[in-house]
């Protein structure tokens, strides 16, 4: 576990995410909520504010039969770069709000890595101190327009 500059234990937050494949969840029910005729399938996630994009274990990718969409670069900490796979038409599920979202797929990683996109188009707000996220507002996303 990481410390910040008092030496407290600073925790990683991690959410659960439900995720489907966009294209069965318009087929299958035109309403807001996921029927359980589609495939679903619940996947941990790290919460990653300085991470842009979604990203997605290869294993979930393949259980839900996501297409690819294409490669990406991806750069890594280490500065190291890679060519990764690119899906598309992800519905995502987070905090009672959901999206479609495309996502980097990574092959070796065992929890979804959900970065600003997601958490700034569901509205939600990460708490560090509680090691939480919420929605903005309870009841609905709130769009900001100058």
């Amino acid at each position: 576990m990481m410390t910040d500059i008092r030496g407290e234990q600073m925790g990683r937050i991690t959410v659960d995410i439900v995720l489907a494949d966009n294209r069965e969840v318009v087929k299958a029910a035109p309403e807001d909520r996921i029927p359980d005729s589609v495939k679903h399938l619940t996947v941990q996630g790290l919460v990653d504010t300085g991470a842009a994009r979604l990203v997605l274990p290869q294993r979930a990718v393949d259980e839900l039969n996501l297409q690819q969409a294409g490669d990406v670069s991806v750069r890594y900490a280490d500065n190291r770069r890679e060519t990764r796979p690119r899906v598309t038409n992800v519905w995502l599920s987070l905090c009672g709000r959901d999206g479609v979202f495309s996502a980097t797929v990574e092959p070796n990683r065992e929890d979804a890595l959900i970065g600003a996109i997601v958490l700034e188009e569901l509205d939600l707000i990460v708490d560090c101190p509680t090691e939480s996220v919420h929605p903005r507002d309870p009841d609905m996303i709130v769009t900001e327009i100058e």
